[in-house]
């Protein structure tokens, strides 16, 4: 497997306000385990990627924030109680209260009137927590180390032009490349010894 950035982003839905019952919460999916294209090469070659539902279990959770842009003030942290991660058959749904302090309420204005409304998420993935299918050209995450932060965003990354995304698709490009070479040789050389023992063949029957 080709060597992956350390630190990982992806883009995969919008927060929405919960609603009158719970002022100044939000809720959304930082992830979703449906099979989605990480990258398409100049070939046309889609490069997807597809994240397991027990890739949370056992990752490191233990201070994970809600930032704007991942980065700056924290609005929310599952330490105190105002962040709240989970799973479900559609993904790992976060829900914020942002009710504590002048500029996480700010924050909430902001996305309740679709000023802002994406989201995303920063991640490591385990040592051996993935694989790759050459045949499918599909990277499969099944067990993440650590979740960082999950953020609304003014502009989500565009996993086809994230760093981290396409420092692991060119590598696997690489790989592929390299190996589809060294085929192409031994190829190339058995033809050639076959082509030699045609010629002996022949000039013994001289």
């Amino acid at each position: 497997m080709p060597v992956k950035s350390d630190r990982e982003y992806r883009f995969f839905s919008s927060f929405e306000p919960s609603g009158e019952n719970e002022p100044y919460t939000v809720r959304g999916y930082a992830s979703t385990f449906d099979e989605y294209v990480l990258f398409e090469a100049e070939d046309g070659t889609q490069y997807k990627e597809r994240i397991e539902p027990t890739a949370f279990d056992g990752a490191d959770l233990s201070d994970v924030v809600f930032l704007f842009n991942h980065e700056g003030r924290v609005f929310a942290r599952l330490k105190n109680g105002t962040l709240q991660l989970g799973t479900d058959e559609k993904g790992l749904w976060v829900k914020a209260d942002l009710s504590s302090t002048d500029g996480s309420r700010q924050m909430y204005e902001d996305i309740r009137t679709g000023l802002v409304d994406q989201m995303s998420f920063a991640f490591t993935v385990a040592p051996d927590g993935d694989s790759y299918d050459s045949d499918t050209h599909t990277r499969v995450i099944s067990r993440m180390k650590k979740l960082y932060d999950v953020s609304a965003v003014t502009f989500p990354a565009n996993p086809n032009t994230s760093i981290s995304a396409r420092s692991w698709v060119d590598g696997v490009i690489e790989q592929e490349r390299a190996e589809r070479l060294e085929a192409e040789r031994k190829a190339e050389e058995r033809e050639k010894v076959l082509a030699l023992l045609e010629l002996e063949k022949a000039r013994a029957r001289e």
